[in-house]
């Protein structure tokens, strides 16, 4: 057994936001797509306090219970059975200064729904690393993110989901999430955005 510990990430976290973000990419076979880096995730991702701008939320695994009790930014810890010999071939970058090994992270922030007339997260990406797959850290993500809202009186979370993504489709759906087919997002970006912007 392990204990998965949810925590609120600073900028000393940004080498494993950046190189989780990086795996996303490849992962969502767009990384041609991600060109940020560590500096613009340390000066964009940090401007507000958690919750109310960008919130980068990190899970973190460790065989002890006492080293996530000693957690005071801890939001959520559940014990979960992950084999002792799993390969990740990254386990020392990923180990953070208290001995735990970042597993995933979260990345919300707020949003308005104008029919409920309540403010609510959005959540832009998440992911787990794939060794730690398949073994309930997304769930434990998600639901951090969910009773957070639900505590703050928020009124939905929500996020996209690729349409071939049929592992994930099924997973949120399983969880109670209404995957609307219906909507398609549309987008803005580079040359296209810097042209309807004049």
């Amino acid at each position: 057994m392990a204990m998965a510990s949810v925590r609120i990430a600073s900028p000393r976290d940004v080498p494993y936001i950046a190189s989780m973000i990086a795996q996303l990419a490849k992962f969502e076979r767009l990384a041609d797509a991600c060109i940020g880096t560590e500096e613009q995730y340390r000066s964009t991702l940090f401007n507000a306090p958690a919750f109310q701008g960008l919130t980068v939320l990190l899970l973190e695994i460790s065989r002890s219970s006492a080293s996530n009790a000693a957690a005071g930014d801890c939001l959520a810890s559940q014990e979960v059975e992950i084999g002792a010999e799993i390969a990740d071939p990254d386990k020392d970058f990923f180990t953070s200064d208290s001995g735990r090994i970042v597993a995933g992270f979260v990345l919300f922030f707020p949003n308005y729904s104008t029919f409920l007339a309540k403010p609510g997260l959005y959540i832009e990406d998440l992911f787990v690393r794939e060794p730690y797959r398949r073994q309930g850290l997304g769930r434990i993500l998600l639901r951090t993110v969910a009773k957070e809202a639900a505590n703050r009186g928020l009124g939905r979370v929500e996020w996209c989901v690729l349409d071939w993504n049929e592992n994930a489709i099924k997973f949120y759906q399983e969880m109670g999430a209404l995957v609307l087919p219906e909507w398609r997002i549309c987008r803005l970006t580079g040359d296209a955005l810097k042209a309807y912007g004049t």
